[in-house]
């Protein structure tokens, strides 16, 4: 049952990636480069903070991110079993709320800035290099570059720059 759930999710996936991909779809404040200057600054300033940024790419309606959540700081204990990390909820509403709020002040607008849900993936069995090429290659798909190193918004961290 598990084998076929991953494969209708699996494919559902490719389909609401491929309608994200027509540009056409939903707003594309992401296409002015001070919104996505913005969004890649704050992906940057939180890493090594709150997570371990490994790679980013952003398109003209949504965003891509890799990232490992890093241990909240422990102040009364060192044992390894307290650790508590910054949770996945936690760090999507950071981002979320702070680049809502930048991006509708830039565009002089109120309201709704990003989707209520994100379609979150964890990283468990599979090489985090697919996962990463997947990100990285996301604009190349959607025919905006030729490289995935031509698209201004995208961004890997140095130990997987090397593949």
């Amino acid at each position: 049952m598990d084998r076929v759930k991953h494969e209708f999710d699996r494919r559902w996936f490719a389909k609401f990636e491929a309608l994200l991909d027509q540009v056409s779809v939903g707003p594309t404040w992401l296409k002015d480069d001070r919104i996505a200057s913005m969004v890649a600054d704050s992906l940057h300033h939180r890493d090594g903070r709150v997570y371990r940024l490994d790679a980013f790419t952003v398109m003209s309606n949504h965003v891509h991110t890799v990232f490992k959540p890093l241990p909240k700081p422990a102040p009364n204990s060192l044992s390894p079993e307290d650790v508590e990390y910054y949770s996945l909820a936690s760090i999507m509403h950071s981002l979320k709320g702070y680049t809502a709020f930048q991006a509708n002040a830039i565009l002089s607008r109120e309201g709704e800035f990003w989707a209520h849900e994100s379609y979150d993936h964890w990283i468990r069995n599979y090489p985090e290099w697919r996962i990463i090429a997947y990100v990285l290659n996301n604009p190349v798909k959607a025919g905006n570059c030729q490289q995935w190193r031509d698209w201004k918004w995208s961004y890997v961290r140095r130990k997987w720059n090397q593949r």
